[in-house]
């Protein structure tokens, strides 16, 4: 078995003084992916960034207090990418792979993106140079015998049935037709060749949502987005168990804005 979690930790220094330590020293995880780091390595306490029982694989971000990604392994891995090859999201803390024994994970920070600014045209770019990749390393897994799951937060809500209020945000960043549409790639047997783990499991519920907006009473009422994916390569996909949410029990409990995302493979 392997089990794979994800969360977007909405800035790992706050989120180390609300419940992320304790929750990480709980997990049986075997990889934790983490997205919106905003963090240097050194800036982080000792036992957050060498957590006892893992290795920690960091990607800030060149610009200070943005992004950044990591990857939390218990075995240590053969080979570990920063990056994807393009050059304006090198060091941009969005996106960092390892390989482990017969499977390549990645934790993804997909751009968030606001319809009618630079970030938007910013969030095209890298969905334009980011597919071709997934692409490629679906078919250099597949040569090698491997294979891959992709986690993270990729800032798009799929389907209808992905996001509460779906009426109100067909114009808005994250439900835009055009981001729909590339995420549909992605999960395309003759395209990406990627499946949505989730999904697969529960292909016929609403949600479950991982993220809630802070405003409002968003949690409480349950009026969330799942934008947080893990995202498998066919062959590991079929052997997944299960695929779950950890929802917070309540408001109060909430250590991010996002919930972390759970998959659990009979690899």
């Amino acid at each position: 078995m392997i089990k794979v979690t994800t969360v977007n930790v909405n800035g790992l220094r706050a989120a180390a003084k609300k419940g992320y330590a304790e929750w990480l020293a709980a997990t049986d995880a075997d990889v934790v992916c983490l997205q919106e780091v905003r963090a240097e390595p050194h800036q982080l306490p000792d036992a957050i960034r060498e957590p006892e029982g893992w290795h920690a694989v960091w990607a800030p971000a060149a610009a200070k207090g943005r992004a950044g990604v990591a990857l939390l392994t218990r075995s240590e891995p053969t080979r570990v990418r920063v990056g994807f090859g393009t050059a304006e999201f090198e060091e941009s803390g969005r996106y960092v792979e390892a390989e482990l024994p017969g499977v390549t994970v990645a934790s993804l920070y997909l751009p968030s993106g606001e319809v009618g600014t630079e970030r938007q045209d910013e969030k095209e770019r890298f969905m334009a140079a980011f597919l071709p990749y997934l692409r490629e390393l679906r078919e250099k897994a597949a040569a090698d015998g491997r294979e891959v799951v992709v986690c993270g937060d990729w800032n798009i809500a799929h389907q209808e049935a992905d996001l509460k209020n779906w009426r109100a945000n067909r114009k808005n960043a994250g439900f835009l037709p055009e981001e729909r549409a590339w995420l549909s790639q992605v999960f395309d047997p003759a395209d990406g060749g990627y499946t949505d783990v989730v999904r697969a499991l529960h292909p016929d519920v609403a949600g479950p949502y991982s993220w809630w907006s802070y405003r409002g009473r968003a949690f409480d009422n349950d009026s969330g987005w799942r934008i947080d994916y893990c995202v498998a390569t066919p062959g590991l996909a079929a052997k997944a168990v299960e695929a779950r949410v950890e929802r917070a029990a309540s408001h109060d409990e909430r250590w991010s804005d996002h919930a972390p995302v759970t998959a659990v493979f009979d690899h």
